[in-house]
């Protein structure tokens, strides 16, 4: 489960994202207060995973709207406890993918190097919404043994930070990483999947894109947005700061039942990814995590979508459909 750090008494003196994250709203009650949503349409509770969501995030919300798109995925709802056949905790087997703590190895030639299990935000469809990280590694010491096993492998050419989300770590943590990715020789790339440039934009610092900027490798930052309203001006703004890093800037995205199953939507989404500098990379299916099952799109219908987009943008704007699954050497590309 993803939690956030830091803790709500974060000195006055941490960086002002951290503060933001730490004045995140937990309670379902506020954030319905704070769109005016009805009563009726509150959760009961949390339903075991905690909501998290930074107000700036939340000021992006329509009042009154408690269907909302960037809402709902963020809503706790009373469908996550219903039973779902073939859901489960750990869809992806990534227990199964561990070649040490806090590395994965699902493909030829990258390894994901787990930085953290703290989030910005809890999506409520987040395929490691039950995933055990300190367990896994997810530690600074889980951190120095993926950094070893790195080393030890000269298959290796790129390394992928994940979490939770790797900029939930400060810049000093992350500094340390790429110094020590740095040194190995085999590496080329530097690859960055984050929701936090979206979400808690405020974490774009200059400080951070001068972390990026001393890394020799070539850097991909993998951004995640899932709906054209996600993307304000200060996104914008973080996304044009990554890409002067200089950076590659991609965006994934995930097919969700009421949030982005149309491909008017979806255009909207890739117009807008293109107008600020990111290029449509992945459209998912959903990774069948146990709780998500209401947010699911059936292939068919993602197929038709995906026909639709293909008419009606020019091909640099069409993501690619996919879906992962387990033990297959790459993503599996639906269309």
């Amino acid at each position: 489960m993803t939690t956030a750090a830091p803790p709500r008494d974060a000195s006055s003196a941490a960086p002002g994202w951290q503060r933001e994250l730490a004045d995140a709203i937990r309670d379902p009650a506020e954030l319905a207060d704070l769109l005016g949503i009805d009563a009726a349409a509150r959760p009961a509770a949390a339903a075991g995973f905690p909501l998290l969501v930074p107000r700036s995030f939340a000021a992006r919300m329509r009042r009154g709207d408690p269907r909302d798109p960037l809402l709902l995925q963020v809503w706790p709802q009373a469908d996550e406890d219903t039973p779902a056949p073939g859901w489960s905790s750990d869809p992806l087997a990534e227990a199964d993918a561990l070649a040490a703590p806090g590395l994965v190895r699902k493909y030829r030639g990258r390894a994901l190097l787990l930085l953290t299990g703290g989030c910005a935000i809890n999506c409520r469809y987040c395929f490691r919404r039950e995933f055990p990280y300190a367990e896994h590694g997810a530690t600074r010491r889980g951190v120095a043994a993926g950094l070893a096993a790195i080393a030890a492998d000269e298959s290796l050419s790129e390394v992928i930070l994940s979490g939770g989300d790797p900029l939930v770590v400060d810049d000093g943590f992350l500094a340390e990483v790429l110094a020590r990715l740095d040194e190995i020789p085999h590496l080329r790339r530097l690859r960055i999947h984050t929701r936090l440039p979206v979400v808690l934009p405020a974490r774009v610092t200059a400080g951070l894109v001068d972390v990026l900027r001393d890394s020799r490798l070539a850097r991909v930052i993998v951004i995640h947005a899932n709906h054209p309203h996600e993307i304000d001006d200060s996104v914008a703004d973080a996304v044009r700061a990554l890409a002067a890093a200089p950076a590659m800037m991609l965006n994934q995205a995930v097919l969700l039942a009421g949030v982005n199953d149309s491909a008017a939507t979806l255009a909207a989404l890739a117009e807008r990814l293109v107008e600020i500098g990111v290029a449509p990379y992945y459209l998912h299916l959903l990774d069948r995590v146990r709780g998500a099952a209401h947010f699911e799109v059936p292939e068919a219908r993602g197929l038709e979508i995906h026909r639709q987009l293909q008419d009606s943008l020019p091909g640099y704007a069409v993501p690619r459909l996919v879906r992962e699954v387990p033990g297959e050497p790459a993503k599996v590309w639906i269309r």
